[in-house]
């Protein structure tokens, strides 16, 4: 195959370059305790210094794959959700692959900073925004779930300004940063009681030790 072609794929969404792929319980946020298939694409230009996944950052370390096989992947399992992860995932054109993963009834969920144009059709956006690299504009409307990972104090500060741009439906999470949440546990605690709209999520898969 051609290095044109392989570009041309890659632009088009026929192929991902896929860094893994995993039947698994979703372990945070609002659809904690769910089975699905979980997709992680390779590839990140944000860079958060606590990142538990910074292996997932060099999308060239990852084979681009193709978008057909990774569909009939997820098709396999009972669940019949995806949830597509990275790195971050929008930095690719996600508009097949969520085309082909609805003609197999398959419900689809997005993990994302929300830096780059959202493409793809999806019933689920979870957005996690980052101070170094903040979402577009055009996001806000649209997700479900505001996950803000609380690494210190400063933090709350950028979880209100971001839930003042969501919709009304949105779900407002705050998650402590897992190699300070012992530290941070009793003052997201304290912020969540005095700011009761906000809930915590926990990355529960970590203490279930699965994937």
């Amino acid at each position: 195959m051609s290095e044109d072609t392989t570009d041309e794929l890659l632009l088009s969404g026929k192929t991902l370059p896929l860094m893994e792929e995993f039947y698994t319980i979703q372990g945070e946020g609002f659809n904690t305790g769910q089975a699905a298939y979980f997709v992680r694409i390779g590839g990140c230009d944000v860079g958060c210094h606590w990142c538990d996944v910074k292996e997932s950052w060099n999308a060239k370390l990852f084979p681009a794959t193709p978008t057909d096989s990774i569909v009939a992947n997820v098709a396999k399992c009972p669940a019949k959700a995806v949830v597509v992860t990275g790195g971050e995932p929008l930095m690719y054109n996600l508009n097949y692959f969520c085309s082909e993963l609805k003609k197999e009834g398959i419900s689809r969920f997005l993990e994302t900073s929300g830096s780059h144009p959202l493409s793809g059709e999806w019933e689920w956006i979870c957005l996690s925004p980052k101070k170094n690299a903040p979402p577009l504009n055009p996001i806000y409307s649209k997700v479900s779930e505001l996950k803000v990972i609380i690494a210190n104090k400063g933090d709350f500060d950028w979880a209100e300004k971001n839930a003042k741009l969501v919709n009304d439906s949105c779900h407002l999470y705050l998650q402590p940063e897992w190699s300070k949440s012992k530290l941070l546990m009793p003052i997201i605690t304290d912020y969540i009681m005095a700011h009761p709209r906000w809930k915590i999520s926990l990355q529960s898969h970590k203490y279930m030790n699965i994937p």
